[in-house]
Order: structure tokens, then C-alpha cells, then sequence
């Protein structure tokens, strides 16, 4: 059977609605939510189906009599899967398409364990394959996240019986602080691959105070839940990465209502503690239809990183008043050139950035990233596992070209970047520039065998170097 008859096939398995095939799910028109997540269907005119969820709420807003439908084990009177929808005087457009997926075949998943859990010099170790630099910050992290799913794996058992122990570990959350494109998001990002866990990753500037225009706070767990497929248990086990997190810091000289800076620090209180937060499943927006489920953030591992500008110059003035005057007296222009400078915050210098205090306290781990030097960014380029240079190299290598780079045009390339000050999200706008009329060029004449990319070539005096097969 070729492609056209099986999406003849299809069709008439959809407008049959299903026929005798159970390999295919039905989809809630209301909540999206598939077989496997609410449950068995009822099936309304025009091929739409509901789940009894759904259906319980639409009856309770419109009669409020309290029916619990939920509890009826077959309702013929509402099975009525229409075979003809051409006796209906209903244009095909209005027809709402019925959506399948293909069941899944259920697996067992192992429970939760400590041996499951990568020592941390195995966590660094992974982390060394794809970030380049930032060892102090890669060694703070992979302790972090260690204690953090022993502390998970110390819960479970003591709420089983199998731990008796009154020693209660704390939560502990992680501030990440660093200059843009230094790898914050990416080291977080690679994090969550290596552990397998879930990974939902927030931008701080959209949230705002309950009731204005903007996400709520429990839009963040909304995402993470939504990344593990709608499973609460696998969602508790994961990761929520609050990015830009420095710009909901307390807005200065502000007459008007802050609904956007400390209101969402206040917030995000009990969220970072851990708390029950009911959150809609299927969409990011609660309503009368839309089942909920009750996530506990106890468990979850929150990551808040953020630029925070201006924050060198915060910090040096708090240095530089320790300047005295004699032979032992520190310069005050002594930490201007320190490209660490960072390494050296406090809380009292994010309080003065506009951080509160309880926010900050709950983010008890602070890790600071250093600014990319060119040594690093020449590093970035040809080392990590899936590295810039390597993703060109293999696309020309689908082409049957071999793409060469010279070190000179390597280090150009990450002085170039230097001087465009967005770190390692520079490596990609200069390669993309480059690389465009040679992704043209290239595959226009089979004879090419090799390409060279000069110096010459990247300072637009000449172009790159072309060796023909044979």
C-alpha cells in the first residue's frame, strides 16, 4: 500500500470514527487531553469527543444541580458518532476535525533511586564534553544538583517508612549570575539532558502580579508540567530555569504600582520554597473546562539566572571603599580591568541591585560565571561534542566536501566576537555571514573536494582556498 492509500485509509478510518482499529487514541475537544491521560470518551455529534471531566463541568456551570456524571459507566443517548454528516445542515468547514495520536504501548518505570543519581565528578565530567570554561561554576552545579536528588531520594523514603531519621534537609535553590552569551541557559540546558529529567525554562520579563496583563507564577509550572507529558510524578522530579531574573529586580523612583519587579519576587516565594500549586493541564490558561492537577514544588530543583547589569559597578564601589591612604593603600582603579569581577558579589551588593532579601534567601547557592575570553571562544568553536565548527563540517560533508579551517581564522573569528560583546551567541552571526556564499557556491560544481577557510578570506581579502577533486 503506498502513501496515497494510506491517507485514503485514514480518512476513512476518521469519518467511520475509528471502526474496529484501536491503535489510535481519541482526543478531548475541550482539554486535549488523549484517552491515556483522562480517561474513556464520550462521543458527541459531528465527531467530537469529550472526556467526563469536561462534560461534569459543562453540566455542573449550566445546571448546578451537582449530577455527577463522571460516575455513569455508559451513556448511549450521548454515543451517537454520526456516519453521514451530509444530512446535516452543517457547512464542512464548522466540522470539527477529529485529531488521533497512536496509543502508547505502557511501560514501567523504574521508581526513583540514589544509585540512579551521577556522582558529582561524573556530572562535571559530562559537562566538560559540551561547556567550555566556567570549571568553578561547572563544579558548584554538579554538587548542587547532587545533594538536591539526594535530598529528593531522603524525602520519598522517609514519607515510604524506610528512613526514620529526623534529620530534614533544606532546599537549596541556584542563583546563577553572569555577562550575557556566557552559558548560562546552555549549561542548564545540557544539565537537564544528561540527568533526563524534565526542563522548563521561563523568561522572567513576561511575569507579572496576579490579576494584571502578563503569565502567572504558576504559568512556570505549567511549562515544566506540560515537558514531562502531563505527568505529575516525573514533573516533581525536574527542573524550572527562571531566566532574566535580574529584571524583576525593584524599580527605583517608581510611583505607580511595581507590578512586574517586587510583587514577582514576592510571589515566587513559595514557589521556590515548595508549595501545592494548582496548575491547568493542557493549557497555559485556567477556565471552567480545563482540569487541573495539584504539583508540589518541594521537589523541584529552581535555577534563576540573570546578566544583572551594572552590577560590577556596584560591586567596586563597595570594594573600593576600603581605600586608604599609605604604602599598603589598594588602588582604586584596582578591580577596573579584573574581567572576574563578579566572582567577588554579596547579597548586600544584589540588595543594592534591587533583590529582596527573603528572594534571596532562598537561592542559598551563587554561582558566577566568567566573561569569555578569545583563548575560550577559539575553544567554543572546535572542541565541545556538538560544536559550531563541527555542525559546518559535517553539512558540507553531506555535500562531499571537506571543510577546513585555519587557525588564524579561528582566532579572528573570536576576536571578532569579542568586540561584539553578546559572547558565544557572536561565533554563530560571524559564521552564518561567512559561510553563506560558500553554503551557496558549493553545491553548484561537483569538482570541489576541499575548502579552506583563510584569514584572507575572513578580512575580505581574498576568498577561500578551493581544491578540486582528483
Amino acid at each position: 500500500m503506498d502513501e496515497k492509500d494510506t491517507k485514503m485509509a485514514d480518512d476513512m478510518h476518521m469519518e467511520n470514527g475509528g471502526g474496529g482499529d484501536d491503535s489510535y487514541e481519541k482526543i478531548c475537544y475541550a482539554c486535549r487531553r488523549s484517552e491515556s491521560k483522562a480517561g474513556p470518551m464520550i462521543n458527541m455529534p459531528g465527531g467530537m469527543c469529550l472526556c467526563h471531566d469536561c462534560m461534569q463541568k459543562a453540566f455542573d456551570t449550566v445546571l448546578k444541580n451537582g449530577v455527577d456524571f463522571s460516575k455513569i459507566q455508559n451513556m448511549p443517548f450521548l454515543n451517537m458518532n454520526l456516519s453521514d454528516i451530509s444530512q446535516l445542515n452543517i457547512p464542512q468547514t464548522e466540522i470539527p476535525q477529529k485529531q488521533r495520536i497512536r496509543k502508547k504501548t505502557p511501560k514501567e518505570q523504574p521508581s526513583f533511586h540514589i544509585k540512579d543519581i551521577p556522582a558529582p565528578h561524573r556530572i562535571k565530567a559530562s559537562l566538560d564534553q559540551y561547556v567550555i570554561g566556567q570549571e568553578q561554576a561547572k563544579k558548584v552545579i554538579s554538587v548542587a544538583v547532587y545533594n538536591h536528588y539526594k535530598r529528593v531520594f531522603a524525602q520519598e523514603s522517609r514519607q515510604a517508612g524506610e528512613d526514620s531519621d529526623d534529620v530534614v534537609i533544606e532546599k537549596s535553590n541556584i542563583l546563577m549570575i553572569g555577562p550575557t552569551g556566557s552559558g548560562k541557559t546552555y549549561l542548564v540546558k545540557t544539565l537537564a539532558q544528561l540527568l533526563d529529567v524534565p526542563l522548563a525554562i521561563a523568561d522572567a520579563t513576561s511575569l507579572t502580579e496576579a490579576g494584571y496583563i502578563g503569565d502567572d507564577i504558576e504559568s512556570v509550572v505549567s511549562k515544566l508540567l506540560a515537558a514531562a507529558d502531563n505527568d505529575v510524578e516525573r514533573a516533581e522530579h525536574g527542573i524550572i530555569f527562571i531566566d532574566e531574573i535580574d529584571k524583576i529586580a525593584k524599580k527605583k523612583d517608581m510611583n505607580s504600582r511595581d507590578v512586574s519587579g517586587e510583587s514577582v519576587q514576592q510571589e515566587l516565594l513559595k514557589l521556590l520554597e515548595g508549595s501545592l500549586v494548582e496548575v491547568p493541564v493542557g493549557t497555559n490558561q485556567k477556565n471552567a473546562l480545563s482540569p487541573t492537577a495539584t504539583v508540589n514544588t518541594d521537589q523541584i530543583l529552581f535555577i534563576c539566572g540573570g546578566a544583572f547589569p551594572d552590577l560590577e559597578r556596584i560591586v567596586k564601589e563597595r570594594l573600593n571603599k576600603t581605600s586608604s591612604i599609605g604604602y599598603r593603600a589598594e588602588l582604586k582603579d584596582r578591580y577596573d580591568g579584573d574581567p572576574d569581577i563578579l566572582s567577588h558579589v554579596t547579597n548586600a551588593d544584589l540588595r543594592a541591585f534591587g533583590m529582596i532579601p527573603e528572594f534571596l534567601g532562598r537561592l542559598p547557592i551563587q554561582v558566577t560565571l566568567q566573561k569569555l575570553t578569545e583563548p575560550m571562544l577559539v575553544r567554543i568553536l572546535k572542541e565541545p561534542k556538538n560544536a559550531i565548527l563541527k555542525q559546518y563540517i559535517k553539512l558540507l560533508a553531506l555535500d562531499e566536501v571537506k571543510l577546513v579551517f585555519e587557525d588564524e581564522a579561528l582566532e579572528w573569528i573570536a576576536a571578532e566576537a569579542l568586540k561584539r560583546e553578546t559572547g558565544a551567541r557572536a561565533l554563530r552571526a560571524i559564521m552564518e555571514e561567512f559561510m553563506l556564499d560558500i553554503m551557496f557556491e558549493v553545491p553548484k560544481d561537483p569538482g570541489i573536494g576541499t575548502v579552506v577557510i583563510t584569514r584572507n578570506y575572513l578580512e575580505k581579502c581574498g576568498g577561500p582556498r578551493i581544491e578540486m577533486r582528483g
